[in-house]
C-alpha cells in the first residue's frame, strides 16, 4: 500500500493526498514489485536499488544514483516469521520528495500519523532526521527492557535453569541484531554529514551529530550488556557444574557407606560356619562392627572434606 502525505509550515496537520507534488512524503508499506516499478517510473528511481528493499535481511547502507539518495537502515520489530528482531527501512531522498519503504508495519512512525510528533514534509532533511530519531529511540527503549530482564535474572543466579538460559540466548540474539543494525547506520550518518548525499544545514549537522552520539551509546551499552550476559552464563555453568560434582560426590560417599553393611550382612547370610554364629550376641556384635566401620569412614570423609 502506498500513501502520500503532505504538510507545509502553514498547515495545521499532516494531510493525506492522492497525488504527487513537490514536498510530498511517500510511504510504501509492504509494497509489491508492481508498486515499486510504478514509483520508479514516476519518480525516475533506480529499480535495481529499490528491489533491495524487498529483502527482509537487507543490511544498512547508503547509496546515491541519479542524484537520488537511498538510505537503508533497520528498526526494532518482533516477527515470529523471521529469525531476526529488526526489520528493514529504506528512506529515499529525492529533490522534491521523501519516500519510505517498509515490508512490515512500522510502529515508530505512528506518532507522525497521529500528530504526537509534528513533521513537515517540505523540510526533507529535518523529516529524515526525525525518522532516524524515532528509530534510535525505539532501540534505546528495547535496550532498557533487555537490561531490566538481564538484571532480574542475574539476581537469582543460583537458581538459573533451562528457561533462564533460553532467555539469555534470546537476549543475545536481540542485542546482536541491534548492534548489527545501529553500527552500519551510524557509518551512513557520518557519510550524510559530509553533505554530498543530501542538503545539510548547520543546525542539521548538530542534530545528526547528536543522533550519532546516541547511536554510539546504544552500541556501547549493548556490548556491555552482551558481556554481562556472557558472564552470567559462564557463572551459571560453573555453579551447575559445581552442584553436579557435589551431588556425585555425595552419592559416591553414600554408596561406600552402604556397601560396608551390605557386604557384612551378605557374609553372615551364607550357610557356612561363621564366627559367633552360635552366640546369642552375634547380631549385636555385627551391628557394632558395622557401626564402627561406618563411623570411621564418616570421620575420614569429613577430615578430607568430601562432604
Amino acid at each position: 500500500m502506498v500513501n502520500y502525505y503532505f504538510r507545509t509550515l502553514k498547515d495545521d496537520s499532516l494531510k493525506q493526498t492522492e497525488e504527487l507534488r513537490n514536498g510530498v512524503w511517500i510511504h510504501a508499506n509492504s509494497p509489491d514489485r508492481e508498486d515499486l516499478e510504478s514509483l520508479a517510473e514516476r519518480l525516475n528511481l533506480d529499480m535495481s536499488i529499490l528491489e533491495d528493499s524487498l529483502d527482509f535481511f537487507e543490511v544498512p547502507r547508503l547509496e546515491k544514483s541519479g542524484g537520488i539518495t537511498y538510505f537503508f537502515t533497520r528498526y526494532p520489530y518482533k516477527d515470529d516469521q523471521e529469525d531476526t528482531d529488526t526489520a528493514p527501512l529504506m528512506i529515499v531522498m529525492g529533490e522534491a520528495f521523501v519516500m519510505t519503504v517498509v515490508q512490515r508495519e512500522i510502529p515508530q512512525f505512528q506518532p507522525f500519523f497521529t500528530e504526537q510528533i509534528k513533521v513537515y514534509t517540505t523540510q526533507k532533511t529535518k523529516l529524515f532526521i526525525q525518522m532516524m530519531e524515532v528509530v534510535t529511540e525505539s532501540f534505546e527503549k528495547q535496550l532498557i527492557a533487555l537490561r531490566r530482564g538481564v538484571h532480574k535474572d542475574r539476581a537469582k543466579l543460583r537458581r538459573v535453569g533451562s528457561k533462564e538460559i533460553v532467555r539469555f540466548v534470546n537476549y543475545e540474539n536481540k542485542l546482536n541484531d541491534m548492534v548489527g543494525a545501529v553500527m552500519p547506520t551510524n557509518v551512513s550518518l557520518q557519510q550524510v554529514m559530509g553533505g554530498s548525499y543530501m542538503q545539510i544545514f548547520s543546525e542539521d549537522k548538530e542534530m545528526i551529530d547528536d543522533l550519532r552520539i546516541d547511536n554510539e551509546q546504544v552500541v556501547d551499552s549493548a556490548r556491555i550488556l552482551l558481556k554481562t550476559i556472557q558472564n552470567i552464563r559462564n557463572a551459571s555453568e560453573a555453579i551447575l557444574a559445581n552442584n553436579l560434582n557435589n551431588r556425585i560426590k555425595t552419592l559416591t560417599v553414600l554408596t561406600i557407606l552402604l556397601t560396608i553393611p551390605t557386604i557384612i550382612s551378605s557374609l553372615y547370610g551364607m550357610n557356612v560356619s561363621l564366627p559367633f554364629a552360635n552366640s546369642e550376641y552375634a547380631f549385636l556384635f555385627v551391628l557394632f562392627i558395622v557401626a564402627g566401620l561406618v563411623a570411621s569412614l564418616v570421620w575420614y570423609f569429613k577430615k578430607n572434606e568430601w562432604f
